[in-house]
Order: structure tokens, then sequence, then C-alpha cells
């Protein structure tokens, strides 16, 4: 199935929110730490994982791919600087952070503020768009895996404060991944060059790394300013070789 990577995300965005209203005690932070410390390096196995598959071929041409990869990486973060990525994403990050502050009064009011933060949450981020872009081009739908764990939890823990509003955030969550999702493969066949779809493999592959050290809060990169660089890596690709 096209979207089964989002498919599970949802799937676990409205069990992790029943399971949150049924429930009356928290998971442990002993238990929450222990959890972070796994995804965290089952992200940086992805990640490494996918980028050791998308080089390939001979010395030279290995070389070249790396190349191409550590160059996209500079072109992509400098196109996403001069377009401010990353600033916008840290004012939605923001305004999910307000929401969540001011949801504190009526139940209605939580409904909504629920709704917009939980939204924010899990559609702003590197997770969300790579993890989409990854499973429509070529199936591999681990990260949002991961991100459903993730989001599952969150909504687990957000019902008890937000009522039912961060359960409905799976439908935004639906629309935005699926459509990244559907789009990427529509442009599956274009990508009949294997080595275009390896350059964005190998590039998301290091951006995936990336999201290991956020979620250990080791580190807090960019990574918005990058994405980018998943269209370049291909068009260079196309260029050079």
């Amino acid at each position: 199935m096209i979207v089964t990577g989002t498919i599970i995300n949802v799937a676990a965005i409205v069990t992790g929110g029943i399971v949150g209203r049924l429930l009356t005690k928290d998971l442990s932070h002993k238990k929450q730490t222990y959890l972070k410390t796994f995804l965290g390096f089952f992200v940086l196995y992805v990640g490494i994982t996918t980028t050791w598959k998308a080089i390939n071929g001979s010395f030279s041409q290995a070389a070249l791919q790396v190349a191409i990869m550590f160059l996209a990486l500079i072109i992509g973060n400098l196109i996403g600087r001069g377009l401010k990525l990353q600033q916008g994403m840290n004012k939605l990050g923001k305004m999910a952070q307000d929401a969540f502050q001011r949801a504190d009064t009526a139940d209605a009011r939580k409904f909504s503020e629920g709704l917009v933060t939980c939204t924010l949450l899990f559609c702003v981020g590197p997770m969300a768009f790579i993890g989409a872009l990854q499973d429509g081009l070529s199936g591999n739908y681990r990260l949002l895996a991961v991100k459903a764990v993730m989001d599952g939890l969150a909504t687990l823990a957000f019902v008890k404060t937000l009522g039912w509003g961060p359960v409905f955030a799976a439908i935004p969550v639906l629309a935005y991944q699926g459509t990244v999702t559907l789009a990427a493969s529509g442009l599956q066949p274009y990508f009949t060059n294997t080595a275009l779809l390896d350059s964005i493999n190998a590039v998301g592959g290091l951006l995936i790394i990336c999201i290991s050290t956020m979620i250990w809060d080791v580190a807090k990169p960019r990574l918005a300013d990058y994405l980018p660089s998943l269209a370049v890596a291909p068009l260079l690709t196309w260029l050079l070789r």
C-alpha cells in the first residue's frame, strides 16, 4: 500500500488517544527515557542503512555520490537559510507551545487548542516530510513508523489535559503526509535512473541520522534549512552523471 507509513501514524495517534483517556497512570520518567533511547538508536540505524545502501558502484562512482551528497547539503542549506525555513518552523512550534499553555479553560476551547497544538506538533518537522517522501518514492516507511510511536505517546499524554482534540489531529496528519507520499509516488516513474533516487536517499539518510540527536536531546540541528537538499541532490546527479 502506498501510504502505509501514514496509515500506521494515524492509527497510532488514535490508539494513543483512546488509551490515554482510559488510563489513569502515566508512563514513568524512567520508562520514557528508555523508550526515547531505543527510538533514537532505531532512527540512527535507519539513517545509516539508508545512506549506506544509497552509495554503491565502483570507488569512483561512490566518491562522486558522496561529493554530490555533501554539495547538495551545502547548496540546500543556503537555499533553506535564504527562505528562512527553520525560522518558519520555529514560529509554528512556538504557536503550538502557546496554544498548549492557553488550553486550560472551557472544554470547547480545549478541543480546539488540542487540535491545533497537536496538528502543528505532528506535521511540523523533518520526520513528517522526509518519512512521507521516502514512503512514496521507495515504499520505505520505517521513519514514519518511529514517528507513529512518538506521536502515539504524545497523544496519550495530551488527551489527559486537552480532551479529544489531539486525537482529531490524525485528520490533518493523514491529509499532509498522505499528500506528500502520493505526490512522491506520482513522481517515482520519473526516477527510472536509480542514481537519482539513490541521491535523495543518501541525503535523506544523513538528515535522519541528525533526527536521532534531536530525539536524545543531544543537539538541535536546523534540519528544516537542509530540506531543499532533497531536491538539489537529484538535480546535481542529473547534471554531473
